[in-house]
């Protein structure tokens, strides 16, 4: 057996990046499949009340810390590949166990205690695979020099299923049913298998002292602020999500990403360091205030698109600054840290809009606008500056 600690030397650009930030894309998108669908589901066949819906659509936010502490001892007690086969192999029997309910499968638990524990499971399993993806797996793919632009490559994949996810969703609904979709995220997952055991990982030898709990490949203390900060902003997008998009708003949601994408290139990239997140924030609200006062026209075209180029880059502006943030041995905990701030915003947000705001939207809105001046005003008068007096390069 081949033994060596080195990662595998190869480019940014090289077949083996690309099959798993492609993977990382397909299984982020199946777990957003259920964003718009999963409370629509639940209150409308299994006839679960708003909070119970808010409950399950939110909960893989909170699951995605359960098996976090026991990562860095999985991946060195096993195969780190095989640790996050096996997640994405569990994240595809859960899509399975929804569609079972869907079928008329009886269970004792009732319907919202079974899809409680699904998502439960389901949020764990992803909460774990994205880890070892983006804090090993994507790091061991690349050369050193490349690290922290493989990184933020691969969570612009990531990013891009947060739009691409409800609007598959929304787009297969009028030709399919729950249990149908719930297949194709599945499949979603399985490709995502395939993908990642494209990619041959040597075996690397383990710590001579292996904790079975461990912060490592978790969570950054360091980054508790920025942690909070981007949360908010987080948030407000779950809110945002709660009120009844279409598949064509999350399309231009994308275009949105796409332009933040091309901004980060070539419009900020001498700018001020706290122009990015500044601008982001400004745009959001600018968004927000479209959804609430712009007529039909203008808050189909133009509101998504302000949206997806705010997320886009606050989202890329703040990865950079966790990377940064974090000593170079740390560098894969950063990347589970931002993963778990924007995972458990996004779940704060979609539960407060779910199970708070039964409304035309406009309250949800309303608290989104709230949500955003406070994530720009604690950014302006804290996070930068402490951001600027504890980061390590």
């Amino acid at each position: 057996m081949q033994t060596q600690n080195t990662p595998v030397h190869v480019g940014l650009w090289h077949r083996d990046f690309w099959l798993l930030a492609v993977a990382s894309l397909l299984v982020t998108t199946a777990m957003y499949l259920l964003l718009p669908l999963l409370p629509r589901w639940m209150m409308a066949v299994c006839g679960c009340t708003p909070v119970e819906a808010a409950v399950c659509v939110a909960l893989p936010g909170a699951a995605a810390f359960l098996l976090g502490c026991f990562c860095s001892y999985l991946v060195q007690r096993y195969r780190r590949n095989h640790v996050c086969v096996y997640s994405l192999f569990a994240i595809a029997m859960c899509f399975y166990c929804l569609q079972f309910i869907h079928r008329g499968v009886g269970t004792a638990l009732g319907a919202f205690g079974f899809v409680a524990v699904v998502r439960l499971v389901q949020g764990a399993m992803f909460g774990l695979a994205q880890m070892v993806l983006s804090s090993t797996l994507v790091i061991d793919s690349c050369e050193s020099s490349k690290r922290t632009e493989a990184n933020y490559s691969a969570a612009w994949f990531t990013r891009f299923a947060l739009s691409l996810g409800p609007m598959l969703a929304l787009a297969l609904l009028p030709v399919m049913d729950f249990g149908s979709v719930m297949v194709v995220g599945a499949m979603l997952c399985i490709v995502a298998v395939i993908l990642i055991s494209a990619v041959k990982f040597p075996f690397k030898a383990p710590e001579d002292i292996v904790r079975h709990i461990s912060a490592d490949r978790f969570f950054l203390p360091q980054g508790k602020w920025l942690f909070v900060n981007l949360l908010l902003v987080m948030a407000a997008v779950g809110l945002i999500f709660t009120i009844g998009g279409t598949a064509y708003f999350y399309g231009m949601l994308f275009v949105g990403f796409l332009l933040a994408l091309l901004a980060a290139r070539f419009v900020f990239v001498n700018a001020e360091l706290k122009s990015e997140a500044v601008a982001g924030l400004a745009l959001m609200i600018a968004a927000l205030l479209v959804l609430l006062y712009g007529d039909n026209a203008t808050v189909l075209s133009l509101s998504p698109v302000l949206l997806g180029c705010g997320i886009g880059i606050i989202g890329s502006r703040f990865l950079l600054f966790f990377i940064k943030l974090s000593p170079h041995c740390k560098r894969g905990t950063s990347q589970s840290t931002y993963f778990l701030s924007c995972e458990s915003g996004l779940s704060v947000g979609l539960f407060l809009g779910y199970g708070l705001f039964n409304d035309d939207g406009r309250g949800a809105l309303s608290l989104s606008v709230a949500l955003c001046c406070v994530a720009l005003v604690m950014y302006l008068a804290f996070t930068h500056r402490w951001y600027m007096g504890h980061k390590n390069r």
